[in-house]
């Protein structure tokens, strides 16, 4: 045997190790909208991980979650799903579980006790009639208030504002210094965050709950019409080009100390810790001046039915790596937001993190609407509240009435 033979041998060899090797790999193809630098850092803590336990990552990312959510339905819909996809807690998903679409994880969440790891509540909302189809990511705080302290000293801004007129004084002194107030996320989504941020401060938690409920009284509550005053009020502090401005455009606007402050979900901190600004220092977080709790939601994965035996296997150990505390941990930290389970220690997260873990455990959280009620309510409110936001001729009973019908009809 020549020397020439033994080496194409040799190689020939390698790859059909190789070949084998790769099969023995648990291809996932995953849909997600993380898209930007913060977000892309922290699902990388699942790639990785996923992959070194014999998984392969392949990644389908759409920017945007209504058009990763509507391409994702697509593909359900025409027999040809990834497999899996980022998704929020709820009821968003009810609809693919009733019809048996999704792959349930019931084995692994039994065998990762799943059950006395994530809050009651919370778990509930992760499956539907005694089976789990959702593994939870990570909870986020959405109504947060992120600042750029290099603008509020600027401008002699000493203290975090405690009441809506002392943040629209605070607005005054911005505006006056020729720099943008609020840097505004101009997609509807975006807006309603900023709407649920100022409802929990005038109805409270429980409050808040109610109006999604659609409780007349509260709908008609005095605390109900001075929200819709002060997210109208806001109008008259963003920039003539935020219409249509990705959410995460607006953060860097803060981050480059163009505009004093944002509204955002607490995914925007991922934004600062990305560009490598330091909390206390570049920018400060705070809750929507006079709340006492916090509007949360969480991401979590769910899994299509594909047919297909290694994908199962797939999705199997794509929720075993999310559930797994330290991927938990070191997710929240790349991410902003703070980890789903409650038996992980949470000291390395930063002050803003910490605030959401309090206020988690002592039950001073709202969940979100779109956790609450149907998706087709949550369109609704969401068109309501971009068309309020564009059209200021729209008076404040004219809100009242209309979303009273966005959550009651349907």
């Amino acid at each position: 045997m020549t020397r020439l033979t033994k080496a194409l041998l040799c190689c020939s060899a390698l790859l059909i190790v190789s070949s084998v090797h790769a099969d023995d790999k648990l291809p996932a193809e995953v849909m997600h909208s993380w898209t930007s630098g913060g977000e892309a850092a922290a699902v990388k803590v699942i790639i990785d991980e996923f992959n070194a336990r014999g998984g392969e990552w392949s990644d389908a990312s759409i920017a945007g979650f209504e058009s990763a959510n509507a391409a994702y339905t697509s593909r359900i819909l025409s027999g040809n799903p990834p497999t899996a996809r980022s998704v929020i807690f709820g009821l968003d998903q009810r609809e693919l579980m009733e019809q048996g679409l999704l792959n349930n994880v019931d084995a692994v969440a039994t065998a990762g006790k799943w059950p006395d790891a994530v809050p009651a509540n919370l778990y509930a909302t992760l499956g539907y009639d005694g089976h789990i189809y959702l593994a939870p990511i990570s909870m986020h705080g959405e109504s947060w208030m992120f600042y750029s302290k290099p603008v509020f000293d600027k401008v002699g801004i000493a203290a975090e504002p405690a009441s809506w007129d002392e943040f629209f004084a605070d607005m005054d002194k911005i505006k006056a210094a020729g720099l943008v107030p609020i840097a505004w996320g101009g997609q509807a989504w975006q807006e309603v965050k900023v709407f649920n941020a100022i409802l929990l401060s005038q109805v409270g938690v429980e409050g808040f709950g109610k109006v999604y409920a659609g409780d007349e009284a509260t709908l008609k509550s005095d605390g109900f019409k001075k929200t819709v005053e002060i997210f109208g009020k806001m109008r008259d502090y963003v920039d003539a080009s935020s219409p249509g401005r990705n959410w995460n455009d607006a953060t860097a606007m803060v981050i480059s100390g163009k505009a004093g402050v944002q509204f955002m979900g607490d995914w925007a901190k991922g934004e600062f810790i990305n560009a490598g600004k330091t909390l206390g220092t570049d920018y400060g977080c705070a809750l929507a001046p006079g709340s006492d709790g916090m509007v949360i939601i969480g991401d979590a994965m769910a899994f299509p039915k594909t047919g297909k035996a290694e994908q199962d296997k797939a999705q199997a150990l794509l929720a075993e790596v999310i559930m797994d505390p330290k991927i938990q941990v070191e997710f929240a930290k790349k991410k902003g937001s703070f980890p789903v389970r409650k038996d992980v220690d949470t000291s390395s997260l930063d002050a803003c993190a910490q605030k959401g873990v309090a206020l988690l455990a002592a039950g001073k959280v709202a969940p979100e609407h779109a956790i609450i009620i149907t998706p087709a309510k949550v369109g609704a409110v969401t068109d309501l509240i971009g068309e309020f936001w564009a059209n200021p001729a729209m008076s404040g009973d004219e809100v009242v009435e209309k979303f009273t019908a966005a959550v009651t009809e349907g």
